[in-house]
Formats: C-alpha cells, structure tokens, sequence
C-alpha cells in the first residue's frame, strides 16, 4: 500500500502533523529532536488512555516518512482550548468588548473535568511519574545540587498515588468537538498523583508567556484572567473529587522544578519557575 501525505495542519515542539491518507487519519513526524523510542512510548500510553475509554484520537501504528518516525492517529475535527482563547481575545478587542474574569475564558471547567475523568483509572505498564521527575528534576540546570535534593526530598513526603496522569495538561493539547474535549499528546504520562498534574496546570496559567507570534491581544487576556481561571478550575475539579488548592501546594515546587528541562518555555519563565521554587524552598538567591 502506498501511504500518501498530505498537507501540513500543525506543528509542535518535536513533531508536524500531517493529513494522511484520505484525511480520515493524520500523521504525527518526528522532529530531529525525537527519538523513535519516545514515539513507540507516546503511541503505548495513547493505547492504554483508549482502552479505558477515555476521549482520545484512535491510535493507530508506528509508521516512517521519507526517513522520519511518526505515529498515524484518528483525525479528529475540532479547535484547541487554545485557538479558541485567541481567536476569543482577539473578536473581544476588535468589539471593544471589556473583559469580564468571572468569565471562564480558557475552558478551565471542561478541562476540569477531562482531567478527573483521566484521574479516575489506575492503569498497569506505565512509567512511574514520581521516577520521571527526580530524573527531570536532577538534569535541570538551573538549580544548584542543593536546591535540586531539597526539592526531591519534598518530594519524597508526599504521598504516593497510582493513578493515570497526563502529564501535560496545555490548552494546546485539548481539542474542543461540538460539546465534547479530546485530548492528545499523551508521551508524558505516567501513573502517580492527580495532584501533580494540577500543579501542571497552576503553574502553566500562572506564568505561561505565549509565543510570539500569537496576537498581543491574547496575552492581555491571559494576564487578566490567570488567577480567575485557577479558581474557575480548581473549584471544579474540588467539587468532582475532593482534592482542593491546599493538597496541590506541596506539588508546586517540584513540578516547576521539572519544567525547568522543557525546550517549549522561554528563558523568562523559567526564571519566573526558579523564583517559585526558591520562594517555597526559602533557598537564599545567589
């Protein structure tokens, strides 16, 4: 059979997507800065989320493309949180509408809720999350070897879960269907603490800086709703599982330790991450 690529409909980090075949499928290449075992991992995890049940683009197999590795999957038609918040930012200053923060501008209570419905399977041949981020945690650069065993030693305190997470819970990686979320991008999971994956997306909205390119507009918006949007999505989820602010806190620093490896975030929020870990250490600054 002859596999036929199609046009380019997305990019990330470390892989472009392409239409596939007859459409009905796309094709996720690797980026040079992606290994072959990183996808055959992503595709294993994507597997696992589907047999659960759980809303995810049908994963399909391993292919190569012109020399490069990648993973056909399901098309799945619909807009990412992301877009969606952008495009929202943008009509609502050509509108001269004002911002409301009471509204929920990033689909916090949707997203919310996907993520409870992950949290609430324990699944079998997953990597361990907390095995993950002593390794990320100890291949930062940024922090001194004291602070990086301060910070595993945090971690070591808490509890131990072993639930399914995610591990990357970006607007980006949650497309919007009618009434209905999918959520992709699924080489970061792990089975471990729901409670980190919450943290993930506290320190993502609290500090993320959008990429350049994106519309001004947006980041006004962000900034005036970051806060809001915590609360809109920690209430949610609270009411869905109990799990509050206070049982995330202790997560904060170790999660924002582990994002100090991540090639997608600029220089600016690191330093922004390094300066909350230290805060929650009460580590002196150099």
């Amino acid at each position: 059979m002859v596999h036929r690529l199609g046009h380019k409909i997305g990019e990330g980090g470390c892989a472009e997507v392409f239409e596939w075949e007859d459409g009905s499928k796309i094709v996720k290449l690797a980026k040079p800065n992606t290994v072959t075992a990183a996808l055959e991992a992503e595709l294993h995890h994507c597997r696992i989320a589907s047999s659960c049940g759980l809303p995810v683009p049908q994963p399909y197999d391993l292919v190569t493309v012109e020399g490069r590795s990648g993973i056909v999957f399901e098309r799945i038609d619909g807009e990412t949180i992301m877009k969606r918040f952008v495009d929202r930012s943008v009509e609502q200053y050509r509108m001269q509408q004002p911002l409301d923060i009471r509204e929920d501008f990033v689909n916090a209570r949707i997203t919310a809720q996907l993520f409870h419905q992950i949290h609430s399977h324990s699944v079998a041949h997953m990597p361990s999350q907390r095995e993950n981020f002593k390794h990320n945690i100890l291949a930062a650069q940024y922090l001194t070897e004291t602070e990086k065993a301060a910070v595993i030693d945090q971690l070591d305190r808490l509890p131990m879960k072993q639930q399914l997470c995610h591990g990357d819970p970006n607007p980006g990686n949650i497309l919007l269907r009618d009434n209905d979320a999918v959520i992709i991008d699924w080489n970061n999971a792990s089975t471990g603490n729901p409670e980190a994956d919450l943290a993930e997306y506290i320190i993502m909205i609290r500090y993320a800086i959008l990429p350049p390119h994106l519309p001004h507009e947006a980041m006004v918006a962000l900034d005036a709703t970051r806060e809001a949007s915590i609360h809109i999505f920690m209430e949610e989820y609270e009411n869905l599982s109990g799990i509050g602010y206070a049982d995330i806190e202790p997560w904060i620093a170790p999660v924002a330790a582990r994002k100090l490896i991540a090639d997608g975030i600029s220089d600016a929020e690191k330093k922004m991450l390094i300066d909350e870990i230290r805060r929650r250490l009460d580590t002196p600054y150099p």
